[in-house]
């Protein structure tokens, strides 16, 4: 049962990021960006950009705070390199682990599918350059790979699980805050990069009650 609504809110919030990538395409569009580049939600993003300017202090801020971000993944990582190699099997890795890795294999696809398929372009010119811009990608990176790290660390960092959850949770902020006052993305982009994020984890959150449940139907055959 637990399952079934994992699952229900799997698909509604897939919805819900599809719907909302759909009306930042086609919403209110109008050329307000660089090189007459144009945005949906224009009203909102233009009002938004127009308050917060453009900091880039902060915009280095959070690039390396999401620099921070990736070595907490690739930790996890490498102790799923450690367990395949000790256990000799992909199958013996933890579930933990397992879920994790398919998470963040999901975090690339979708970086690679908006790259390739473009929503739109920054508010600004990144060292000339014009990027695109939807959803943020550090916001992305940081809410999926910072909270799926709460999920399991306690597993892994028990005796150290608060300084985990402090150090997780201060990069988090320092990203997301960084990110979307920094000004180098329109505010929809944050408000995206948040939604498929929850849409992701709560993939992962069902693929690892699934394994789970998995687990205890093989344990009570035992």
């Amino acid at each position: 049962m637990k399952n079934l609504k994992s699952i229900i809110l799997t698909i509604v919030l897939t919805i819900i990021t599809v719907g909302y990538t759909y009306l930042v395409k086609v919403y209110d569009v109008a050329i307000i960006g660089p090189n007459e580049t144009s945005v949906g939600f224009s009203k909102y993003n233009n009002w938004f950009r127009n308050l917060v300017g453009t900091n880039m202090t902060l915009y280095k801020v959070a690039k390396y705070a999401g620099i921070a971000v990736l070595l907490i993944a690739g930790v996890y990582a490498m102790i799923g390199i450690i367990q395949l190699i000790k256990r000799k099997s992909l199958f013996k890795v933890d579930r933990e682990i397992i879920s994790l890795g398919i998470l963040y294999a999901l975090v690339i696809i979708v970086y690679l599918f908006f790259e390739k398929f473009v929503i739109n372009y920054r508010p600004v010119l990144i060292d000339g350059v014009l990027e695109a811009s939807y959803p943020s990608s550090h916001t992305l990176l940081a809410f999926t790979i910072c909270i799926s790290s709460m999920v399991v660390c306690r597993k892994y960092f028990s005796k150290m699980v608060n300084v985990v959850y402090f150090i997780t949770m201060l990069l988090l902020t320092l990203v997301v805050l960084g990110r979307t006052l920094s000004g180098v993305h329109w505010l929809s982009d944050i408000v995206g990069g948040t939604i498929i994020s929850l849409n992701l984890l709560m993939i992962f959150y069902t693929i690892l009650r699934f394994q789970s449940s998995k687990e205890e139907k093989i344990g009570k055959k035992k």
